[in-house]
């Protein structure tokens, strides 16, 4: 008798855990990609919009220089990046695609990152603003009723208007720009508490 109570009760459990699972419908999110460059604070809001459809408004921001020796560095800045989600499977659970927005306005210089075009924040400050849209893909994990771990990647476009100085806290602008971006758009580590 107690084996079958116990196994009607252990049924029960699972039933309610996976109605808790299923029943998730808001999560705030942090980036820990976006707190790997430059130590930028963010936040983000989910909802589900549907069954299969998810709305994320997320963003971040830098407000800091960073002082290294005799060059100082610089990443101020502030980003806007809502998100529309599809799953395949169920909100907050398994692989979805996204259609993303950005904007953002930037004061960058003084760092050394020799890969393609980045290379020329070493000698020069930009400032300035983009705007732009791209798609994503991502898979998110179901870690308890609460906790949910997210992966996702994204690339489109960004068309960036800039001034230019000669160094990363001082000078007079040298030019000023615009240009077309296409790559990467987004990438995310992120950890998410569900709030509801």
């Amino acid at each position: 008798m107690i084996k079958k109570l116990s196994k009607h009760f252990l049924i029960v459990l699972l039933l309610l855990g996976a109605n808790a699972v299923h029943a998730q419908r808001a999560g705030i999110k942090t980036n820990f990609a976006y707190w790997a460059a430059a130590g930028s604070p963010n936040l983000g809001l989910e909802v589900a919009t549907g069954k299969k459809t998810t709305l994320e408004l997320g963003g971040g921001f830098n407000l800091w220089k960073f002082d290294s020796g005799e060059k100082s560095k610089t990443a101020r800045h502030w980003l806007a990046q809502p998100e529309l989600r599809y799953w395949f499977c169920e909100s907050f659970n398994g692989h979805f695609i996204g259609l993303h927005a950005h904007g953002a306005q930037f004061n960058v210089g003084g760092w050394d990152i020799p890969v393609g075009r980045l290379d020329t924040f070493k000698d020069h400050r930009y400032e300035g603003y983009l705007y732009g849209a791209g798609i994503s893909y991502g898979y998110q994990w179901v870690l308890s009723p609460r906790w949910n771990f997210e992966l996702s990647l994204g690339g489109g476009y960004a068309r960036i208007h800039y001034d230019r100085f000669p160094c990363a806290t001082c000078g007079t602008k040298l030019d000023e720009g615009k240009y077309n971006y296409w790559g990467i758009t987004k990438g995310a580590i992120s950890l998410i508490y569900m709030i509801k």
